[in-house]
């Protein structure tokens, strides 16, 4: 079992002691962007270098850390188009730079139509899809010339709101470049959370050979919606998903999301526990 976390939620550390922190928990990967984690260096649009992506890549392989996602999550479908754009070349500055730092996958949710990521209904219209469509491929056409990839993840605050849109834009882009990094979390609603074995079945059906990435969250019911919690402290059955995991895809990476101190520990042995018995 390969379980990592988002860099930055192990927070207001410098480089070598946050890298420290990580493997002194046994974690063996990470989810790592760049602006979250060093708010001090510049990481913005034309700042990235081979150099600057080899030293922060080197001090991860030093603890036999791996890399396994950069993020670098834009609203690749931002309403205003000089915006978008900066979105959409900062993220193609990523995966130029990606294979220094030591990673292949260059991650980013699908955006929103409004300038914020908020939930609406507006991003479930076909012209939004179909801009997201446009963007990915742009993206993927980047990817394909350095050789890495692009991870997506949907979930129901972008116009990839559901597992059935996300097969559609896969075969939207017919391309290997794009693959999938899956929160089952991401896609539940108050109106299908109780049938969420039949949501997660649903999304190993349709793209399970697409997925590269798993993130590990949970989540409660409160105010009649759904929202995100500490791992092992809500109500996701992780049964199914690991079940799939154990006979489709060994050694994925596992990456745990919305968990912070002092719950790091406790959720790690949760994920151990959930896999051994699957």
């Amino acid at each position: 079992m390969n379980i990592g976390i988002r860099a930055h939620d192990i927070e207001n550390l410098p480089l070598e002691e946050l890298v420290r922190e990580i493997s002194s928990k046994g974690l063996t990967s990470v989810q790592l962007a760049l602006n979250k984690s060093f708010p001090d260096i510049n990481t913005g649009l034309g700042s990235l270098s081979p150099g600057m992506a080899y030293h922060i890549g080197k001090a991860f392989r030093q603890e036999d850390i791996q890399i396994a996602v950069l993020g670098c999550y834009i609203n690749m479908i931002h309403p205003d188009l000089n915006e978008r754009r900066k979105a959409l070349d900062r993220f193609k500055e990523h995966l130029r730079y990606s294979r220094d730092i030591g990673c292949s996958i260059v991650g980013t949710e699908t955006g929103n139509v409004n300038a914020e990521i908020v939930y609406t209904k507006e991003n479930f219209k076909e012209e939004p899809f179909l801009e997201v469509v446009k963007s990915v491929r742009e993206l993927v056409e980047e990817a394909e010339k350095f050789g890495v990839i692009v991870g997506i993840e949907g979930g129901i605050n972008h116009p990839v709101y559901s597992p059935g849109v996300m097969k559609r834009l896969l075969e939207s882009i017919n391309s290997n470049n794009l693959q999938v990094i899956f929160d089952p979390v991401n896609y539940l609603t108050i109106e299908n959370y109780q049938n969420q074995e039949a949501v997660i079945a649903e999304a190993f059906e349709l793209f399970g050979d697409r997925i590269v990435i798993l993130h590990a969250k949970d989540f409660i019911i409160e105010d009649n919606s759904i929202k995100t919690t500490t791992v092992g402290e809500g109500m996701l059955n992780y049964d199914p998903v690991f079940k799939f995991i154990k006979e489709k895809k060994p050694f994925i990476n596992i990456l745990l999301e919305e968990t912070k101190e002092p719950y790091i520990d406790r959720s790690i042995s949760f994920l151990r526990e959930k896999y051994n018995r699957a």
